[in-house]
Order: structure tokens, then sequence, then C-alpha cells
């Protein structure tokens, strides 16, 4: 069997449907930041462990739930309250773990997200996530867009999780992106993460996630960004292929990379 762990702050709205989701667990596990709204409510009404942390930075807080939580199960499922496992996925996760061998450490899922009610097959930039982890193996880097580093090898899962980053509204997004806004200006500000990235590296690595982080910092080092985001996401990606939903998600990663150039600029400038 397999632990889940769920992180929240008023997450009213979309938790009821992730909880049934993984209703087949017997050690769900929610870890609130302080919610308002009913998300205790509703954990408690589903048999729900609940803990909670003031949420400080995403790898901190991760992490403390990965350390301080005794799950009942080897393997830890991790879920946001806008994703969904399928069925068949919920399947697949379940019989392998069952015949993992020791040196497996982690599976990675394709993560399929929706706007609109289309699936941003090509808009999506980064789909691949490691969601399914022997907790004691497993630590996050990088304040904002945490990465998960695993010691030992990752397997990949063959069926999707689905995620509704705009299950909330086109408001949330934009005013949950513009405090991410604010974080990824400061980690470049202060040059964290950032130190001599490989391009070899960003092409060749075997391991997704690192890929992606040099091409990050390549990135961060370009003029234009929020134009070129906009062009390789259009046309090199082919978001057009995804009609309006992913000329719509396309204009709003631009915009939520402006806005990352603005902050940055604006900090060297004040330095606060």
């Amino acid at each position: 069997m397999i632990s889940i762990l769920i992180l929240t702050r008023n997450e009213a709205r979309d938790l009821p449907a992730a909880l049934d989701s993984v209703s087949w667990s017997d050690d769900i596990h929610v870890f609130d930041s302080f919610s308002t709204d009913d998300t205790l409510a509703i954990a408690k009404a589903a048999g729900a462990h609940i803990h909670q942390r003031t949420f400080d930075d995403y790898a901190t807080h991760r992490n403390a739930a990965l350390t301080s939580i005794a799950f009942k199960h080897p393997w830890v499922f991790l879920l946001d309250a806008d994703e969904r496992p399928t069925p068949e996925l919920s399947r697949e996760m379940q019989q392998l773990t069952l015949a993992a061998p020791d040196e497996i450490s982690g599976f990675r899922v394709r993560r399929r997200d929706f706007l609109f009610d289309t699936w941003l097959k090509h808009a999506q930039i980064s789909p691949f996530y490691i969601r399914l982890v022997r907790p004691e193996r497993s630590r996050y880097t990088r304040a904002i867009n945490e990465v998960i580093e695993v010691k030992g090898i990752i397997a990949d899962l063959s069926y999707p999780l689905d995620h509704y980053p705009f299950s909330k509204g086109i408001a949330h997004w934009v005013t949950k992106h513009n405090a991410y806004s604010s974080m990824e200006a400061e980690l470049i500000y202060k040059q964290q993460g950032l130190r001599d990235p490989s391009l070899k590296t960003a092409l060749r690595d075997p391991d997704f996630h690192t890929r992606r982080l040099h091409q990050k910092a390549i990135f961060y080092r370009l003029p234009g960004r929020p134009l070129i985001k906009w062009l390789y996401m259009m046309f090199v990606r082919r978001a057009v292929l995804d009609g309006p939903a992913g000329l719509t998600y396309a204009t709003l990663q631009s915009f939520y990379e402006y806005l990352i150039v603005l902050k940055t600029k604006e900090l060297q400038r004040d330095g606060s």
C-alpha cells in the first residue's frame, strides 16, 4: 500500500476531489499551512491525518512534511490538491510498488495540465515529475518551483496524473504566479542555483530535472525572455496546436516571465 501526502492552504474547493481520487489509500496525510476555510473540516471528514506548519518556502515546507510525518507505508505519493491520479495510474502505482526492488527509490509520472477542459499537450513545458518516492531517500531543493532529489534509481510510470491549475479561475492563477514571480526574482537576485550552468548538461543529461535546472539557469541570462518564451511555447513546443487554450497559456506564461524580469531589475536597482 502507499501513503499519500497533500499540502494545503485554503483548498476547500479542490481538496474533496483530490481526496476522493486517492481514497484507495488507508494512510492519507494533509499537511496544512493554517487554512482559514473549510480545508481541515473536509480532511477530517475524509479520515485524513492532519498536520499543520507555518509556510516559509516550498522546499523547506515539503522537506518538513517528508521528515516529520510517520508514514504507515514505505512509499509516499506526493499529490497537490488540484491534481488527480487517473484510476489506471492508481492501480499501476500499487502494483509496481509491491514488486519494486530496493534500488528503485522513486517513480516519475507524466502530468497532464488542463485549461478550458483542454489538455495542454503541446504548451506544457514540464510534463514529467517525480511523485512516488521512498521519503527517507528524498529531499527538495530550490525555494520556488522546487525540485526533488532522490537517492537511487528512478523508474517511469505509464499512466498520467491530471492537473487542473485553473480550477479556481484565471484571477487565482495570476495572484499565485504574482507571488511566484517575486520569489523567482529573489532567487535570481541572490544568484541561487545560477552558478556555472552547463549547456551540455542542459541538452544531454539523461535526467529530465537536471536538464531543466541548467536550462532555466541559462534561460535567465538571456535578453528578451518573455518574448522568447512565448515564441518557444507557441512554435517550438507547438502550443498553437492546443487552440485557444494553448494561446492563452503561452501568453500567461510570458506575462509571468515578464513579472520576473521586472522584479529582478527592481531588486537590482533598490536592493530590497
